[in-house]
């Protein structure tokens, strides 16, 4: 089966020798981004040191834009390594996803709701 991020025709946010960024297509919030490794490797367990440098300066870059044109009020930076992680797509991709206030009713535990009975403590 084809790869949906090798083979992705969609309009590149940034690119680099080694990550490329989309805006997601079943977006969280408004302005949530994928940072998308261009080599075909499923985990970010499997990438190099180059490859790491390459997607923290995505994500720096692409926040700075954010930051101009959403306005965001927090951010969440998720990835998902694995079926059991909830990886729909096994291509290493990482969640750049602005946060606004308001946008759900309680955001407290944040990330720990991807196990929803555990997000509150």
């Amino acid at each position: 089966m084809a790869c949906l991020f090798c083979e992705t025709n969609k309009e590149l946010l940034y690119e680099d020798d080694l990550v490329f960024a989309i805006y997601d297509a079943y977006p969280v919030t408004k302005g949530h981004i994928l940072v998308i490794v261009k080599r075909h490797i499923e985990s970010y367990f499997q990438t190099t040191k180059e490859e790491r440098r390459a997607l923290d300066k995505a994500i720096f870059t692409l926040k700075s834009i954010l930051d101009k044109e959403t306005m965001p009020d927090g951010y969440n930076i998720g990835i998902n390594n694995g079926r059991a992680a909830g990886q729909t797509v096994m291509h290493l991709h990482i969640h750049l996803i602005p946060r606004y206030n308001g946008d759900t009713k309680d955001p407290r535990g944040g990330v720990r709701g991807v196990i929803a009975n555990r997000q509150k403590y």
